[in-house]
């Protein structure tokens, strides 16, 4: 935890910019007798019945220290799904980075073996060395700030019924625009003090040996 929480202390480095990244899956419901036109000054009105048309996942990646993030609308979220993101992160989106300071949670699909998985092994290798890793601990994931835009997310725009991919992806994408264009950052205020006062029940006790 208190690992995590010190890189949150870092300034901002454009050679070794912190990204945080993490998935939410997304079940896809059609409404079959569709939905009322819409009244001004009155909620969406639709039919309570439902057709249920699978899943998606979707991947967050944000850098919370300049208020940019990037989604990714994916069918599942394996490991090849994961080395994909990665490979996008380290040659697409931040090529000229040092070192991509990467925060996550410890899904085992979130590892540097997911890229041999996907890769070849010199490649693999290539792309692993250009993450320093860190990770949330177990039970820990509301320490990754890509959770907070994740649930941002499922409240401004996917919390509602939507029935495919192609539809997902466009309104996610368009979530995305208008949130990036806004330059919203995350303030990140917990730290490791904080962690040693209110969270000092996951602290080891030491007693103090009393000399004889």
């Amino acid at each position: 935890m208190e690992d995590v929480l010190e890189v949150y202390e870092r300034p901002y480095d454009p050679k070794h910019p912190l990204v945080c990244v993490d998935e939410s899956s997304k079940t896809l419901h059609d409404t079959p007798h569709g939905t009322l036109p819409m009244v001004k000054g009155q909620p969406p009105r639709e039919d309570y019945e439902y057709k249920r048309n699978g899943t998606a996942n979707i991947f967050m990646a944000v850098e919370p220290l300049i208020g940019k993030r990037k989604t990714f609308v994916t069918d599942q979220r394996t490991k090849q799904d994961f080395a994909e993101l990665l490979r996008f992160l380290s040659d697409d989106e931040y090529p000229g980075a040092e070192k991509i300071v990467l925060v996550t949670d410890n899904l085992n699909t979130h590892s540097p073996a997911c890229l041999y998985e996907r890769f070849e092994p010199a490649e693999a290798r290539r792309l692993a060395q250009r993450f320093e890793w860190h990770y949330t601990p177990e039970h820990g994931s509301w320490l990754n700030m890509a959770e907070i835009e994740l649930s941002i997310l499922s409240r401004q725009c996917t919390k509602r019924r939507i029935p495919d991919k192609p539809t997902l992806t466009k309104e996610v994408a368009a979530w995305e625009k208008e949130r990036n264009n806004l330059k919203v950052q995350i303030n990140w205020q917990f730290r490791s003090d904080d962690a040693r006062i209110k969270l000092k029940r996951l602290y080891p006790v030491f007693v103090e040996k009393q000399s004889s």
